[in-house]
C-alpha cells in the first residue's frame, strides 16, 4: 500500500511525542548517574532520608547534579542482602547535610557531572521541538499545494484565474449554434488575434472588452470557450466572484495580479464569468460605499482603462444582469461592445437540435424542425436538456432509439414538471375537465389568441390538469387585442366553473390564473398605455431589491392616480371576465362533448379539439407566422 507523506507524517506525531517521554524517562540519563552500578530501585523522601540518618541507618551516600540528587545505602534487615539503595532529591543546602554525615561517620563521596551528560539532556530537550517544527513545515508545504490548502494562506493576494497558454476547451464556433450574430462580433475578436496587420492597416483599433449579455442558458459561457478553442492565444478565466474574500483588499490584490499575468503573456484574453457578482454600482450600499467589492471594482476599472492601460489585453466577461452594472464599466474604452446573446428564434433552435442530437440515437420518424416549432422560447440549455431527458426515458422504457412520444414527453417534463398519478373518474376529476375546456374553448374561438395545442388532464408539478398553447414565433410586439384575448382565455377556466357548477363550486384551480391576469392587467394601465388614464407611463419595469438603493421606494404618482389605476384593471378584468362567460355559455353543448372525450383519452391534442369545435361553431382562422427554415 502506498502511503502519502501527509499520511506519514500525522502518524509520525504521536510516535515522536512517545518516543520523546521514554527518552527523558528511561534513556536519557541527565542527571550523570552510573547506569551500572548505582541505580536506584526506589525513592526515599528527604525527611526519611533524615530519620533514618538520626537512627544510624545510613551507611554511604553518593551526591550527583551538584548535591540536588543523591544516592543513599541504607540498612534493611527485611531485604536478602540487608541493604536499600534509594534515591533522595535534596533542598540545596549539601554543606550542611556534610556536617551530618561526618558526625555519624557516613562514608560519602561527590560525584561530578559528566560533559557526555550535559550533552545528551540539552539533546533530550531539544530534539523533539526540532522534530515537531519540521514536521509541521513538511506538512504544510505540502499540503500547500492543494487547492485551498493551509499553504495558501500567505496567497490570498495572488489571482485565481485559471491559466491555460493554448486553451484546449473542445469547443469551436461549429459547436455553438443559433446565436450567429454573437459568433460574429467574437469571431472578429479572433481574427484580430490572428491577423492583426488586416485591422491596423486601415487604422481600425480592436474593441479592449466585449460584454455578453443574455438570459441564462442562452450559450454566453459557451461561446467564450469557443474563443479560447479558436484563438490559439494565452487564456485566463475567472468567476466575479472568486475576485472578492472577507479580507479587506484581497480582491483589488487579485485584480492586479490577474493583469500583471497577462501583461507578461499578451497577447492574450481574459474571460470574467458572472461579472456582475463584482461589478454592481457603486455608492448604493445602505452603510456607505467603501466595502470590499467597490474597491475591487475600482481596481478593475483602472486596470482596464487606467493610466497605464493595458495594450494586448481582451477582455471578455459575460452577465445576465446588465442593468446592476457600474455606469464606468459599461462605457467605451472599457467594455466597448455588448453582444446580445438572445433566445434562438426557430431556424437558431433547428441548429441547436441538430448540434446536439450529434451523439443521439433518434428514430427516422423524427424531425428535428418539428421539435424546433413546438419549443418557442427555449434556450440552448432547455434544447440541450429536452433530448437528454428524452434519451433518458428512452432508456428507461428500454427503447432502442428515441421516438416522438419520447419528445412529447419531454418537452411537457420540461415545461411543466414530473408526471403525476392520472386523476380517477370522479366529481373533482370532472371539475377540473370543465376548468381546462373553459381555456381551450376561448382560446380557440377568440381570433387574437394563441391556438391550442393539446388538453390534458395527466397532473403535472403543481397542476391537477394543463391546456397548452402554441404561441406565435414573432411575439415581439404585443396588440392591445392579443392582450385582452390573454386575459380572457386566462379568466375562462374560472368562468367555466362558475357557469357550469355555480358560484358556490368555484373553485381554489384559479388562483394562478388571476394572478397573471392581474399583472396583465396592471401593465396595460399603467406602463402600455392601454386604458382610459391615456398613453401614460406610471411604473417603471420592476426589479429586486438592490442593496439599499430601492429599499425606500417613492410613489411615482397621487394616491388619487392610485385609485384610478385600481379602478382601471378592475374594468379591464371584469370585462374580460363577462366575455369569458358568455363564450363558455353560448358553447356549453360541445363543452359538454369535450369533457366526457377528454376524461375518457385523458389527453387532446389541438388539431382534434378544433374539429370538435367546428361542428358546432365558426372557429376563426389565426394568423400564422410560418417561417423559412
Amino acid at each position: 500500500m502506498k502511503l502519502s507523506w501527509r499520511t506519514v507524517l500525522l502518524w509520525s506525531f504521536p510516535i515522536l511525542i512517545i518516543g520523546f517521554f521514554l527518552w527523558q524517562g528511561t534513556l536519557a540519563n541527565p542527571t550523570g548517574v552510573d547506569n551500572n552500578r548505582n541505580v536506584a530501585a526506589s525513592r526515599m523522601t528527604y525527611g526519611r532520608f533524615l530519620n533514618r540518618l538520626e537512627a544510624g541507618q545510613i551507611t554511604a551516600v553518593d551526591f550527583y547534579e551538584g548535591g540536588r540528587t543523591a544516592i543513599v545505602q541504607a540498612l534493611e534487615p527485611e531485604l536478602s542482602d540487608g541493604v536499600l539503595r534509594a534515591r533522595v532529591d535534596l533542598p540545596g543546602n549539601m554543606t550542611e547535610l556534610i556536617g551530618n554525615l561526618k558526625e555519624k561517620h557516613v562514608s560519602f563521596d561527590i560525584h561530578p557531572p559528566r560533559p557526555e551528560s550535559a550533552l545528551w539532556g540539552i539533546l533530550g530537550n531539544l530534539i523533539f521541538p526540532v522534530l515537531l517544527i519540521g514536521g509541521l513545515f513538511l506538512l504544510f508545504r505540502r499540503s500547500g499545494n492543494a487547492p485551498g490548502g493551509p499553504g495558501q494562506a500567505m496567497n490570498f493576494g495572488k489571482s485565481k484565474a485559471r491559466f491555460q497558454m493554448e486553451a484546449k476547451t473542445g469547443v469551436m464556433f461549429d459547436d455553438v449554434a443559433g446565436i450567429d450574430e454573437a459568433k460574429e462580433e467574437l469571431q472578429e475578436v479572433v481574427t484580430f488575434l490572428k491577423k492583426p496587420e488586416r485591422f491596423t492597416a486601415v487604422g481600425a483599433r480592436i474593441p479592449k472588452g466585449v460584454l455578453l449579455v443574455g438570459p441564462p442558458g442562452t450559450g454566453k459561457t459557451l461561446l467564450a470557450k469557443a474563443i479560447a478553442g479558436e484563438s490559439g492565444v494565452p487564456f485566463f478565466s475567472i468567476s466575479g466572484s472568486e475576485f472578492v474574500e472577507m479580507f479587506v483588499g484581497v480582491g483589488a490584490s487579485r485584480v492586479r495580479d490577474l493583469f500583471k499575468k497577462a501583461k507578461e503573456n499578451a497577447p492574450c484574453i481574459i474571460f470574467i464569468d458572472e461579472i456582475d457578482a463584482v461589478g454592481r454600482q457603486r455608492g448604493a450600499g445602505i452603510g456607505g460605499g467603501n466595502d470590499e467589492r467597490e474597491q475591487t471594482l475600482n481596481q478593475l476599472l483602472t486596470e482596464m482603462d487606467g493610466f497605464e492601460g493595458n495594450t494586448g489585453i481582451i477582455i471578455i466577461a459575460a452577465t445576465n444582469r446588465v442593468d446592476v452594472l457600474d455606469a464606468a464599466l459599461l462605457r467605451p474604452g472599457r467594455f466597448d461592445r455588448q453582444v446580445m446573446v438572445d433566445p434562438p428564434d426557430i431556424k437558431g433552435r433547428l441548429e441547436v437540435l441538430n448540434v446536439h442530437a450529434r451523439n443521439k440515437k433518434l428514430a427516422e420518424d423524427i424531425k428535428l424542425e418539428v421539435i424546433a416549432r413546438r419549443t418557442p422560447g427555449f434556450t440552448g440549455a432547455d434544447l440541450a436538456n429536452l433530448l437528454n431527458e428524452a434519451a433518458i426515458l428512452t432508456a428507461r422504457r428500454r427503447k432502442e432509439a428515441i421516438t416522438m412520444s419520447e419528445i412529447d414527453d419531454a418537452v411537457d417534463r420540461v415545461i411543466a414538471g414530473m408526471e403525476g398519478t392520472p386523476l380517477v373518474d370522479s366529481k373533482s376529476k370532472r371539475l377540473i375537465a370543465y376548468h381546462e375546456l373553459g381555456h381551450a374553448i376561448i382560446g380557440t374561438l377568440i381570433k387574437e389568441h394563441d391556438p391550442v395545442q393539446k388538453v390534458t388532464l395527466i397532473p403535472r408539478g403543481q397542476a391537477r390538469g394543463l391546456t397548452w398553447f402554441a404561441p406565435d414565433e414573432d411575439q415581439g410586439l404585443i396588440s392591445r387585442a392579443q392582450l385582452k384575448a390573454r386575459i380572457t382565455g386566462a379568466l375562462g377556466g374560472r368562468a367555466a366553473e362558475d357557469v357550469i357548477f355555480g358560484d358556490a363550486e368555484v373553485t381554489t384551480g384559479a388562483g394562478n390564473d388571476l394572478q397573471q391576469v392581474t399583472g396583465m392587467a396592471r401593465q396595460m394601465v399603467t406602463r402600455f398605455g392601454m386604458s382610459d388614464l391615456g398613453p401614460l407611463s406610471l411604473e417603471g419595469q420592476q426589479s429586486e431589491v438592490f442593496l439599499g438603493r430601492d429599499l425606500m421606494t417613492r410613489s411615482e404618482y397621487s394616491d388619487e392616480i392610485a385609485s384610478q389605476i385600481d379602478a382601471q384593471v378592475r374594468v379591464i378584468v371584469e370585462a374580460c371576465y363577462q366575455d369569458a362567460c358568455r363564450i363558455v355559455q353560448e358553447n356549453r353543448g360541445v363543452i359538454d362533448r369535450l369533457v366526457d372525450l377528454l376524461i375518457e383519452k385523458e389527453t387532446i391534442d389541438g388539431d382534434e379539439f378544433r374539429q370538435i369545435v367546428a361542428e358546432y361553431a365558426e372557429v376563426p382562422e389565426k394568423e400564422r407566422y410560418v417561417p423559412q427554415l
